[in-house]
């Protein structure tokens, strides 16, 4: 009895206290973001960000939500509808859909512009909270148990991550260990910076199994995806610059012309 009531305080059931201003001025936010983004022609950021955030809804609403029931909302003290869950979870996907890849993307590509898209996204995550306490208490409430799927994530991430080393390694030993740690510090920093941010503003609140799921979530939840990115991230540099214009072909230089430079070296 004693070992099943400690496992329940443990347990990772992720949840967020918020008021409808935060949801609105994080949209603000959002579209601000992005329209940064255009202005700068991060145009392939813009995509893959939008991307994440559909990915996220889907994932949320749908695997979540429709298929394993782990997602609840509640609005007012009352469990909300489907309806009612969809435009939630929307927001919610989106927000943080949006922000992740964003900060993934310029990360992985290590974008000239990098230092001040990473400081808009982190400073928001840390002081919208703070801003939305203008709008009262907090009346919307979402919550999620993990332990039905958090086997099969950690499954999929060391999988994911064994082919990738596996095929780096074909190339460069040493450079891909170096590159795999890199993507899995970016996979914590980013899970990292908005549960941090969500547990000291109150958002998540503190409790027996907060600094678990902090740690857990952070290493887990979108390290898993890290290596697809990296594919993801390769294949479209090699066709394509971040204004989406064709990147220049990289054909071999000949060996015939390679061995006269040297000649002439």
């Amino acid at each position: 009895m004693l070992n099943e009531v400690i496992g329940a305080e443990l347990a990772i059931t992720p949840t967020r206290n918020l008021n409808l201003l935060y949801i609105i001025l994080d949209c603000v936010f959002l579209a601000v973001f992005i329209g940064l983004l255009v202005w700068k022609k991060r145009y392939a950021t813009v995509l893959f960000a939008l991307f994440g955030g559909i990915l996220y809804t889907i994932v949320d609403y749908g695997g979540f939500y429709l298929l394993s029931h782990t997602r609840t909302v509640y609005i007012d003290g009352v469990l909300a509808d489907a309806a009612g869950t969809f435009w939630v979870l929307l927001w919610m996907s989106m927000s943080y859909g949006i922000t992740n890849f964003a900060f993934i993307w310029v990360c992985v590509g290590r974008d000239k512009l990098a230092k001040y898209w990473l400081f808009l996204i982190i400073m928001w995550w840390m002081i919208c909270p703070s801003i939305s306490e203008l709008g009262g208490a907090a009346t919307i409430t979402t919550s999620r148990t993990t332990g039905a799927y958090h086997g099969w994530m950690g499954v999929v991430l060391v999988v994911s991550y064994l082919a990738l080393i596996v095929l780096l390694l074909k190339k460069d030993g040493q450079k891909a260990f170096a590159n795999v740690l890199v993507l899995c510090l970016i996979g914590f920093c980013v899970q990292f910076g908005w549960e941090f941010s969500l547990l000291v503003n109150g958002i998540r609140p503190m409790n027996a199994a907060s600094i678990r799921t902090l740690i857990v979530n952070s290493c887990l939840e979108t390290n898993l995806g890290m290596p697809a990115i990296f594919a993801i991230h390769y294949f479209f540099k090699r066709r394509f610059n971040e204004d989406l214009s064709r990147a220049p072909s990289r054909a071999p230089q000949p060996a015939v012309e390679k061995s006269e430079v040297a000649e002439g070296n």
